[in-house]
C-alpha cells in the first residue's frame, strides 16, 4: 500500500487566483443586469452590484437567485451573465495571474494533484481554459455542477475534489488557495488543512482572515514554500 504525502491535494480558485480577468465579472454582470431591465445608475443596480461584489466566488446561479427572486429570472440572469462573460474572454481580456501556470507544473511536476475551480458553469470555465490554453494543465477541473449544484461557501467541489482524485488518505492533508470570502469558508467548512488567501483577487486580508485563512499570501506564486514549510 503506498501512502500519499501532506498536502498532495491542492485545490485552487481560478478568476482572481490563478487567473487575471480584470473585474470581467461585474463587466458581465452589468450587461446581464441590463438585459433584465436594470438600468446603469439606479438604486437598484447600485444595489445588486454591491451584492455581486460581496459575494465573489459564489456560485452564479445561487447570487441570481438571490437578485432575481424567482429562478425564471435567475436562470435568464445567469444565460446571460454567461453569454456577456464568454464575449469578454472571447475578447482576449484574460490573463494567467503571474506566476499561476508555473505553480501549477511546479506541482505536478512535484508529484501533487491539482484541481482548478470555478464559480461559473462549465460552458464559461471551458472557454476560460481554451483562452489560456489551459485544456489539460491540471489534473481535474470542477464548477458546481460537477459537486452536486451548490458551490461555493459550501465545502461540495473540494470534497468532490477529494473523493474524485484520491490523491490524500484525509481531509486536512487538503490544501485550498483562494481570493475570496467565499473561497476560505469552502476551505475550512471541508476540513482542508491549508485555506491560503491570495491578495490578486476580490477581497482584502481582513475580509480573508476573518472568513477562516490559515495563510494569506501575495499571489498563488508564493504558494509552493508553504507546501513545502508545512509538510
Amino acid at each position: 500500500m503506498t501512502t500519499a504525502r501532506k498536502n498532495d491535494l491542492i485545490v485552487l480558485d481560478m478568476a482572481g487566483t490563478t487567473v487575471a480577468d480584470g473585474g470581467l465579472v461585474e463587466q458581465a454582470f452589468e450587461r446581464a443586469a441590463e438585459r433584465l431591465g436594470v438600468r446603469p445608475g439606479t438604486a437598484d443596480h447600485r444595489a445588486k452590484l454591491h451584492y455581486v461584489r460581496d459575494t465573489m466566488g459564489e456560485s452564479k446561479i445561487s447570487v441570481f437567485r438571490h437578485l432575481f427572486g424567482t429562478e425564471q429570472l435567475a436562470q435568464r440572469a445567469n444565460t446571460a451573465f454567461e453569454e456577456a462573460y464568454g464575449e469578454l474572454v472571447d475578447g482576449g481580456l484574460i490573463a494567467p495571474v503571474p506566476g499561476a501556470r508555473e505553480v501549477i507544473e511546479t506541482l505536478r511536476a512535484d508529484g501533487r494533484t491539482v484541481v482548478l475551480t470555478t464559480g461559473f458553469a462549465r460552458v464559461t470555465q471551458d472557454a476560460i481554459l481554451d483562452a489560456l490554453g489551459w485544456q489539460g494543465l491540471a489534473d481535474l477541473t470542477l464548477c458546481p455542477a460537477d459537486a452536486g449544484g451548490r458551490g461555493r461557501p459550501y465545502p461540495d467541489m473540494v470534497l468532490a475534489a477529494f473523493l474524485r482524485t484520491g490523491a490524500v488518505a484525509d481531509v486536512r492533508e487538503v490544501v485550498v488557495a483562494g481570493d475570496t470570502a467565499y473561497d476560505m469558508l469552502s476551505g475550512r467548512r471541508s476540513g482542508a488543512g491549508i485555506v491560503a488567501g491570495v491578495l490578486t483577487g476580490a477581497h482584502d486580508r481582513a475580509a480573508l482572515t476573518e472568513h477562516g485563512a490559515t495563510h494569506v499570501l501575495g499571489s498563488i506564486a508564493e504558494l509552493p514554500p508553504i507546501l513545502v514549510e508545512s509538510a
